[in-house]
């Protein structure tokens, strides 16, 4: 899938503007938190983002700027998870998922080594990575897929658990993101 499919995906499931009494991230169109369009030289009423500046901010913030795009290139599929992941709960939290789950599936480091799990993709979670789809191929690849979205899943539920207001959203975020 390429990145414009990915971004065109996330426009539709994330819709037009909102400002939900119960979500943190205030107003959002797009799916671009005002805070994100800020930090992005966006200053105007987020009701009037354009849709070019939300796909900017997402093929910057959420592909090539965590490197997303590398990953991507090695395993379409997870680079593609991760994309989608980092859009609904942070860059870090994807990547931190990923080095999560390459860790435990490395068979005690005898694929490749441990990486640690900072949550950026550099060269020692690509390495990882490659050795791990070397190891496993494609079905590898779609076991990874359902390890991120376990974890993805977990955090939604422990979210929702910490704090009820997000009981709003878990169902939704379960629906459109887990599995897909």
């Amino acid at each position: 899938m390429n990145v414009d499919k990915l971004i065109d995906d996330v426009i539709r499931r994330e819709g037009g503007y909102s400002n939900h009494p119960a979500d943190r991230g205030g107003p959002t169109n797009w799916g671009v938190t005002e805070q994100v369009a800020r930090a992005w030289g966006y200053f105007g009423d987020m009701r009037a983002l354009p849709r070019s500046a939300a796909v900017t901010i997402y093929k910057n913030r959420y592909w090539s700027g965590p490197k997303f795009d590398q990953v991507a290139a090695i395993c379409p599929a997870i680079g593609d998870e991760l994309f989608d992941t980092a859009v609904n709960m942070g860059v870090s939290a994807a990547g931190k998922f990923l080095q999560r789950a390459l860790n435990v599936l490395n068979r005690g480091a005898t694929d490749y080594p441990d990486i640690g799990t900072d949550g950026m993709i550099g060269p020692m979670t690509l390495h990882a990575l490659e050795g791990f789809m070397k190891k496993r191929g494609a079905e590898g690849g779609e076991v990874l897929r359902k390890a991120l979205d376990g974890l993805q899943c977990a955090l939604y539920v422990e979210l929702a658990e910490g704090r009820p207001a997000n009981e709003a959203f878990a169902y939704g975020w379960i629906a459109s993101r887990i599995g897909q």
